[in-house]
C-alpha cells in the first residue's frame, strides 16, 4: 500500500474519532458524575491521538527521516523537517504526552485537561490533517 493511501486510511480514523469527542463533549463536572461517557472519551481521544502518531510514523517511515525516540519526538521529528510548522510541532507533541498518560497512568487522567482539550484543542486534529495532506501533495508534484 502506498503512503497516501495508508496516511488516507489513518486521517479517516482520526476524524471519526475526533467527530465522536466533538458529539459528545462534555464538562469536568459531566466527566466525573458519567463513568461511561468518561471512558468512552478517554478512549476515543486516545485513538485519535494514537492514529496521528501511526500518520507521523508512516511519512517518518517513507521519507526516512530521523528515527524517532518516542511519541513526541514524532511530532517534532515532522516540525523539524518541514512536514508540519515546527511551532504547531511544539504544541502538537503535548497530545502525543497525553497518550502516554492515557495508557500508562490511567487512574492519573485529569478530568479538567480532558474537558478543556474537548473545548479547545479538538480542532488540533483538523489542523494536523491538513498539514499533512499539503506535504503529501508537495511530495508527489
Amino acid at each position: 500500500m502506498k503512503t497516501r493511501e495508508k496516511v488516507a486510511r489513518k486521517i479517516k480514523n482520526m476524524q471519526r474519532y475526533v467527530k465522536f469527542l466533538r458529539e459528545h463533549s462534555a464538562s469536568e463536572d459531566d466527566l466525573l458524575k458519567d463513568y461511561l461517557l468518561k471512558s468512552a472519551i478517554e478512549r476515543n481521544l486516545q485513538l485519535a491521538i494514537e492514529s496521528s502518531l501511526d500518520i507521523g510514523e508512516v511519512i517518518i517511515s517513507s521519507a526516512n527521516l530521523d528515527k524517532p525516540e518516542d511519541y513526541p519526538s514524532i511530532i517534532l521529528i515532522l516540525g523539524k523537517n518541514g512536514v508540519i510548522p515546527m511551532d504547531f510541532a511544539q504544541e502538537f507533541q503535548e497530545a502525543a504526552k497525553l497518550r502516554n498518560i492515557l495508557v500508562h497512568m490511567y487512574t492519573d487522567v485529569d478530568p479538567t485537561v480532558i474537558a478543556r482539550i474537548l473545548e479547545k484543542n479538538l480542532d488540533d486534529f483538523d489542523e494536523y490533517a491538513r498539514y499533512i495532506a499539503i506535504y503529501l501533495e508537495s511530495e508527489h508534484e
